[in-house]
């Protein structure tokens, strides 16, 4: 009860998935009620049902997605209405007909285009068969109350339609930009640093997969948004046909990254551990750590609400690229002879060059966007 009563407040105090809940529950309300009540005045009792439930198919979580359900749904009663006067014209109301109604209403309803309305088409056929005996009255009453039910839900969105949020999906996008930002710093810190500290490592690590589930999800809510643009009255700013394609391949290439920062974080984690990092000669230590701060400076720029300056991010990749060249030369030929935890300088210089690697293709991606 507790759960419920905060999920309404947010819902009235602030706008975003919570708010939209519950107008979409105050919608369906509306429609549904309304529907029911055409219905019982102008149709038999037995159809009124359908009005409702035809509301409540009308009203999805965006425009786009309604109309498509209500085509989809109006297909399957079609289909199905139509089976069952056929079988009760040509063969009777019989166990065995039913049976056959059964059969074929199934076959129809798998039809890829029904999506998840597939199954009405034997639920309308039942109804036909056995309330309406297949007679083209009850069919014909049937479909008004179809009708009902799509006119009420679909005014019902129009007239209050889904709100966007591409500027929540951009923002979000950048949060995760700037999170994974301070974390690569942290990171170059960690390697300066003349005590690691192997457990702000370790949360790290948890934080990398955290992002990554965050990734996921905001994939899903761009492609969401993405549909709740189509055939949405509502207007948005300036740019925002452009700006979630942006945000989505922003994403993208931070799922690539976050691959190779958790394979660099694991590497620096085992290093603390067993003691190698404090072999690391300062010098390799102090240039790697340049390399993700300029790695840190390219990503908060990919990040960013506004388009990327590809110039300023095309720099800040090469100057990272060629500090890691830099580093890579002298691990390879240390004054010293034979390189310290030649392994580990390994690990890190090759995780590295492959951020650096996927920054570039994002780049270019972000170009095309």
């Amino acid at each position: 009860m507790a759960h419920t009563a905060a999920y309404v407040g947010r819902g009235v105090r602030q706008p975003g998935s919570e708010r939209d809940d519950l107008i979409l529950v105050a919608k369906t309300v509306v429609a549904a009620m309304v529907a029911w009540t055409l219905a019982r005045y102008f149709l038999p009792p037995a159809v009124a049902t359908f009005a409702p439930f035809t509301a409540m198919v009308a009203l999805q979580t965006t425009l786009y997605r309604s109309l498509r359900d209500c085509a989809q749904y109006a297909v399957a009663m079609s289909a199905g209405s139509t089976l069952a006067a056929t079988l009760a014209a040509t063969a009777g109301i019989h166990g065995w007909t039913f049976g056959l109604l059964t059969l074929a209403a199934l076959w129809l309803g798998r039809a890829r285009r029904l999506g998840q309305q597939g199954t009405q088409v034997a639920i309308v056929a039942f109804f036909a068969f056995s309330s309406g005996q297949g007679r083209i009255d009850y069919i014909g009453d049937l479909a008004a109350s179809v009708a009902i039910g799509v006119v009420c839900g679909l005014v019902a969105h129009v007239v209050l339609a889904p709100a966007r949020h591409t500027r929540h999906r951009q923002k979000a996008a950048a949060g995760l930009y700037t999170e994974m930002s301070e974390r690569i710093n942290g990171l170059a810190d960690t390697f300066e640093a003349t005590t690691p500290d192997a457990d702000r490592v370790q949360r790290w690590r948890h934080d990398w997969r955290r992002l990554s589930h965050d990734c996921d999800t905001l994939h899903r809510s761009i492609d969401e948004e993405e549909e709740n643009s189509r055939l949405n009255p509502r207007r948005s700013f300036e740019g925002a046909a452009r700006a979630l394609p942006r945000a989505r391949e922003s994403i993208t290439i931070a799922q690539h990254a976050l691959d190779h920062l958790r394979s660099l974080t694991r590497a620096l984690d085992h290093a603390i551990d067993s003691g190698e990092i404090e072999i690391l000669p300062p010098s390799f230590r102090s240039g790697f750590a340049s390399v993700l701060r300029t790695s840190a400076d390219a990503i908060e720029e990919i990040g960013q609400t506004s388009p990327t300056d590809d110039s300023r991010l095309a720099d800040l990749i090469e100057d990272a690229a060629c500090q890691l060249d830099r580093v890579q030369e002298r691990s390879l030929t240390p004054a010293e002879g034979r390189p310290a935890a030649p392994t580990l300088q390994g690990t890190l210089l090759t995780d590295a060059a492959r951020l650096l690697d996927e920054l570039r293709s994002g780049r270019h991606s972000l170009s095309l966007a």
